[in-house]
């Protein structure tokens, strides 16, 4: 029989957002460590992890949402890539107004993460498959849109003569700074889709039956909830998502590259399993997301400022999903195991 102060602790430590910010705190004692001769007690060093960190922590939004339905959205980074050729392409050598290049690039990755959606929910392909097949087909679109090339500022002429056009002013807006220099656009773009998550999530009917379907969908079926239009709800939500990250992309890159955001999507994955949503669907928070966003952050933060190769950093990554799903699936056998 179990003492209670062993049962509370127990109880307090399968708590999501426990494991999610003894990670956190673990990460920053970690960098209070290895602190590159003081470097990462500067605040720019802070500012600069949320700035980086934004464009990878808005993937990680729709990732949430997929994630829940029990699906995974492979899309994500190439999606990104498409929007952000997009995006780019619309504004410079075309010269349309960001009031309209915006929504069409909206409208792009929300229609490509419908589609992903519905042959998910339509015709039952696994989300691993149908996902992998729409990573290839928005990367190959972003070519073939881009003449495999970046979209820049360098415009080609009817008579094969180059020139040099500015930028419009949204990419110099999209990537300042407010209050001093000391947030970045981007980071407060990021924090709008972790609220808006949160909304669609907490508050509405959609996010119910996001639960619902991930938790058990054909008890969700049978319980009335539209199973088809909430998985393809879900799918549209990321591929959203996935379109507001590449402008944000090409805003900061200041072109647009059919070849950026490459692996974006693994660590995306690693920030929502860092932040206890399980893969098995059912469960989870975009705030915890927003925990495993800054762990993940603050990883390559370390990393960076301690001259860590990127093969580490990748390495580190996938080891780190690993032991998270490994965690989450022995919490669940030990909590199932009879008393």
């Amino acid at each position: 029989m179990r003492k209670p102060w062993r049962e509370q602790l127990s109880r307090w430590w399968a708590m999501p957002v426990t494991r999610a910010l003894l990670a956190f705190l673990l990460m920053l004692a970690i960098g209070c460590l290895f602190n590159a001769d003081g470097a990462f007690f500067r605040w720019s060093v802070h500012r600069d992890t949320m700035r980086q960190v934004s464009v990878y922590g808005i993937l990680a939004c729709g990732m949430t949402v997929v994630i829940i339905t029990a699906g995974i959205d492979l899309s994500v980074s190439s999606l990104l890539a498409l929007a952000a050729v997009l995006f780019a392409w619309f504004t410079l050598p075309h010269g349309w107004p960001a009031i309209l290049a915006i929504p069409l690039v909206f409208l792009a990755g929300t229609v490509l993460g419908s589609v992903s959606g519905a042959l998910v929910a339509q015709l039952g392909i696994q989300p691993f498959i149908v996902t992998l097949a729409m990573m290839v087909f928005a990367r190959g679109l972003a070519k073939v849109i881009s003449g495999g090339q970046k979209v820049t500022n360098y415009v080609t002429d009817t008579d094969g003569s180059t020139r040099l056009i500015e930028h419009p002013p949204i990419y110099e807006m999209i990537d300042s700074r407010i209050l001093g220099g000391n947030i970045s656009i981007v980071t407060i773009v990021f924090l709008l889709c972790v609220l808006v998550t949160s909304t669609v999530l907490a508050h509405l009917r959609l996010g119910r039956h996001i639960y619902a379907v991930g938790g058990n969908k054909e008890g969700a079926r049978l319980s009335g909830v539209p199973v088809k239009r909430t998985l393809i709800a879900a799918y549209a939500l990321s591929g959203f998502f996935s379109a507001v990250a590449g402008i944000c992309q090409a805003a900061q890159e200041t072109h647009g590259d059919p070849e950026t955001g490459m692996a974006y999507e693994l660590d995306a994955i690693a920030m929502v399993v860092i932040g206890g949503t399980t893969l098995a669907g059912g469960k989870g928070s975009v705030v915890l997301t927003l925990i495993g966003v800054l762990t993940i952050g603050y990883l390559q933060k370390i990393l960076s400022l301690n001259a860590a190769p990127e093969a580490t950093r990748l390495m580190l990554t996938g080891a780190i999903i690993i032991c998270a799903v490994w965690f989450q699936r022995g919490r669940k056998s030990a909590r199932s195991k009879p008393k």
